[in-house]
């Protein structure tokens, strides 16, 4: 009984979510932006691969030869092999081995050890800028989803407010009837009303939950559909409250940042910029593999195949590269034309980018005068349903007028609650891009 009871008072404790909490929670849980981890990861991971080669390459080679007589046969021929046979070098046609490990030190290779390394850095940080810009369109997502919900529970209150009109006006009709001074059709279309908005609540509560099932799906959240199953890992649905009210946001010039900053601040205007160092790396190495390149080593080993069992070579390389000159050239020529390609996009993109500063702050503004407008229609819409209801209960007007006026108090607040979504998203949009 004890454990029942505990059960039922962790099922009942509510969750509360902020936009704030469902993006933490979405940056912990998201496979995407777990997968942006990994490829900054994987990015040192390759800076440290080319880094290696500033190193000497250390390798170790071993021989064994062990073979009959005939092979000799084969290899110098019946003659010759007769005649190794019966020598001294015998043996060493039948079995030898031979082993060596050598060092070799690279002094120079056309500059791609260092172009190799300075590129590597490049795709660090540009993985790095990828995920931001994967946490922005995540965050976006997420606070898009969030405000649709809290607009449809916006939109449940406006409809549980007309639901209480609706049972007063029953009331007065009721008493109405019973007084003989309104007829049976006027309960009728009172009744058709309610049912109506009965009807509207049961699609709204399902939209609720669809809604918020793909909300907590996003960003790992545990729950339950099912009341009786809840617990504190997974709380029922309609335990889960998201806190934060549309109401609470501000007007645009509590979000205003300059535009070149703005447009400085963006990820993809760093992002450009990488692209065109990336091109010009690019271009670097593929000259170096037409430059000569150079190095050192030593070798140390044994040998039985030889009188002298040990023996160490010092070595030293020079490759100097001639019959690719003519294709590198042109390799060379192409690749000059994308990094010209990539700087003509990044100043074009970058323009763009401050155009966008400029629409984003022209929408911000223009979705909260909308917001602003249908704000007041709410009031009036208000105003006009408790004037015709204290006229309709004095017996001036019909109740199809109180009816269709609350039926324009519902509308106004629907076309409210869609501009406070609007200005929600050119919000999010603004914020998510602006320098942070």
């Amino acid at each position: 009984m004890i454990s029942l009871m505990a059960a039922s008072a962790a099922s009942a404790q509510e969750v509360s979510l902020s936009v704030n909490d469902c993006i933490v929670l979405s940056e912990s849980n998201n496979p995407y932006i777990k997968n942006t981890y990994l490829d900054i990861q994987s990015a040192r991971f390759q800076k440290k691969e080319v880094f290696a080669e500033y190193f000497p390459r250390v390798s170790f080679r071993t021989l064994g030869l062990s073979s009959y007589d005939y092979f000799i046969d084969i290899v110098l021929g019946p003659e010759l092999g007769e005649m190794a046979r019966s020598s001294e070098m015998a043996e060493f046609g039948k079995y030898g081995f031979n082993s060596t490990i050598s060092l070799m030190q690279p002094l120079y290779a056309g500059g791609r050890i260092v172009t190799g390394n300075k590129l590597a850095k490049v795709g660090i940080k540009a993985a790095e800028l990828k995920h931001k810009v994967n946490l922005r369109e995540k965050r976006e997502e997420i606070e898009k989803s969030y405000w649709e919900i809290v607009a449809l529970e916006e939109k449940r209150n406006t409809l549980n407010h007309l639901d209480e009109l609706l049972n007063t006006l029953y009331r007065d009709v009721t008493s109405g009837i019973e007084a003989g001074v309104i007829t049976e059709s006027d309960l009728m279309l009172v009744k058709m009303k309610m049912n109506e908005l009965k009807s509207g609540k049961i699609q709204l509560e399902g939209g609720i939950k669809l809604l918020k099932m793909n909300l907590f799906n996003a960003i790992g959240q545990e729950y339950s559909l099912v009341s009786g199953v809840a617990d504190s890992e997974k709380p029922h649905i309609d335990k889960i409250v998201l806190s934060d009210r549309l109401s609470a946001l501000l007007p645009p010039s509590e979000y205003y940042i300059p535009e070149e900053e703005f447009a400085a601040g963006v990820t993809e205007t760093e992002l450009l910029g990488l692209m065109v160092e990336a091109k010009r790396l690019e271009k670097k190495l593929a000259l170096g593999e037409y430059l000569p390149s150079a190095g050192i080593g030593v070798s140390y080993g044994y040998s039985s195949f030889t009188s002298s069992n040990f023996n160490a070579i010092g070595l030293a390389t020079i490759s100097i590269p001639i019959s690719n000159w003519g294709k590198g050239s042109q390799k060379l020529k192409r690749l000059n034309n994308e990094i010209v390609k990539a700087e003509n996009e990044k100043e074009y993109l970058t323009a763009q980018l401050l155009l966008q500063a400029r629409q984003l702050w022209l929408n911000l503004n223009v979705t909260w005068e909308q917001m602003m407008v249908a704000e007041e229609n709410v009031k009036l819409a208000e105003k006009t349903v408790y004037n015709q209801m204290a006229k309709f209960n004095a017996g001036l007007v019909p109740i199809s007028d109180v009816l269709m006026n609350q039926t324009n108090l519902f509308e106004a607040t629907e076309n409210l609650i869609a501009k406070q979504i609007e200005y929600s998203k050119a919000l999010t949009a603004y914020n998510g891009r602006k320098a942070r």
